[in-house]
């Protein structure tokens, strides 16, 4: 077996490693990638948070067409969910950036190999799957490989009835009856498409509420807006098995009656994708949680071998690998590099959508730091009216003495978009009363974000 030499190799091809591997060949490195798919982009591309946007959309516009329109003065004669088209439109979109991470490899001259990668040593990588196993030598190694849904024991996955958010953008028909286990992200988004599209969706959290990352305050409106849209959520519960009996999914719950359905989606979290990578032929353990242990500069203890994004510690969050995967690189090849974790947004595709970014107010009180607090209601802008899309708003904590933004959270239309003004008020340390000083453009939705920042010192102007 020959050996062919890298500057640098990482393995994994989702937002963090393609990101890295091309930021390395623009710095001048001879740069490799492993990858286990034909398709490049990993779960956030092919089977994550895209294919999910997709069908988030189509779906919107299917029930805003059915329930919304009519305020706008259109109407239908008859109105029908084609969903083989919805299918083929999401995957038509993900064939398509799929592609551009392929284009990008080829323009930056980057060797990609397929198959999984395989540590035998120091600097030392195999790649299997192909005809022919081939040994990869290189003086900074990445470990890139992203995460997998979670298992939860008693669950028995089918691959189809009963499954993950993989089977779950692919469901041929609309179930009648859809039980989501988790409350979280990946489960209120999955179950908003199928809900708006006809079927029965119940949501069982084992926590006391969902989107336990998100502020709790937002987290509940949220709740609401879902319950009037039809999902019907139980939590406190704690699922202790689901099967396929028959032509029924039953659901068991630790003292609670089973539930049946037709299928099942577990969204009951993600784990990091360490399985196979042969570490313990380098000497690198993992941590209690299963991630990869790394510096302040993604360096594992081992010399020249790196990890970043979904195998190591922080949130899950394709935007949080890619910043890491530049940093590394950057770090690897002039000595710097930073990631800001304070100012990482986070966004729920809900309608209306879930943004956040810094602190939330539950993690300010239990630090003790004392901190203002304004918002501001989407119910009272002028462009919100002008789209019929008025729920929610806009809440900005300030620190108490200095007025430094700390933490922002949004439920309502847009939040994904809106939630960058106040992520880069937090990078560079602006003041609400900075924010508050800046002129938005009328009428736009971001003048919510102007008026939450005048209401930390509560002068807000159209409430």
């Amino acid at each position: 077996m020959s050996t062919i030499q890298h500057d640098l190799l990482v393995i994994g091809a989702g937002p963090g490693g393609y990101v890295a591997a091309i930021r390395a060949a623009q710095l001048g490195l001879n740069v490799a990638c492993i990858e286990k798919e034909k398709a490049l982009g990993g779960t956030c591309l092919r089977i994550g948070c895209i294919p999910s946007k997709a069908l988030l959309e189509s779906s919107e516009l299917y029930h805003e067409a059915k329930h919304g329109f009519e305020r706008h003065g259109l109407r239908f004669e008859k109105l029908h969910a084609d969903l083989a088209a919805m299918m083929k439109r999401k995957d038509d979109v993900v064939r398509g950036l799929t592609g551009g991470v392929d284009s990008l490899f080829k323009k930056n001259k980057i060797t990609r190999y397929l198959g999984t990668g395989r540590f035998i040593g120091p600097g030392r990588v195999v790649v299997d799957g192909t005809t022919e196993p081939t040994e990869i030598a290189a003086k900074h190694v990445i470990v890139a490989t992203g995460s997998v849904s979670a298992p939860l024991k008693g669950v028995e996955l089918d691959g189809d009835r009963i499954g993950t958010s993989t089977e779950a953008l692919a469901w041929p028909e609309v179930p009648q009856h859809l039980v989501v286990i988790g409350a979280g992200a990946i489960g209120l988004e999955m179950g908003s498409v199928w809900a708006r599209l006809g079927a029965k969706v119940t949501v069982l959290e084992y926590a006391d509420r969902i989107l336990i990352a998100n502020d709790a305050e937002i987290a509940a409106e949220a709740k609401k807006s879902l319950e009037k849209q039809g999902l019907k959520f139980r939590l406190g519960v704690r699922v202790t098995g689901a099967k396929v009996k028959g032509k029924t999914c039953v659901v068991e719950i630790d003292g609670s009656e089973p539930i049946e359905c037709d299928r099942v989606l577990l969204a009951a979290g993600r784990r990091p994708n360490t399985a196979g990578l042969g570490l313990e032929a380098i000497g690198l353990a993992l941590d209690e949680k299963g991630r990869v242990p790394v510096d302040d500069h993604f360096a594992t203890k081992v010399a020249g071998v790196y990890a970043i994004g979904d195998v190591i510690r922080g949130p899950m969050l394709a935007h949080k690998a890619e910043d890491e995967g530049m940093a590394c690189v950057e770090h690897i090849v002039t000595g710097y590099g930073h990631v800001n974790y304070d100012a990482i947004p986070n966004v729920v595709y809900t309608s209306p959508e879930v943004a956040g970014v810094g602190k939330t107010e539950e993690e300010l009180q239990q630090a003790g730091v004392e901190y203002k607090k304004g918002s501001f209601p989407f119910m009272a802008n002028g462009r919100a009216k002008a789209l019929n899309q008025t729920e929610g708003r806009v809440k900005i904590l300030a620190h108490a003495k200095t007025d430094r933004v700390l933490g922002a959270h949004i439920f309502g239309p847009r939040a994904g978009d809106l939630i960058a003004e106040l992520a880069i008020a937090i990078e560079f340390g602006a003041s609400s009363e900075d924010v508050a000083r800046t002129c938005h453009a009328h009428p736009t939705l971001p003048e919510v974000i102007k008026e939450a920042a005048l209401a930390v010192d509560k002068r807000a102007i159209h409430m």
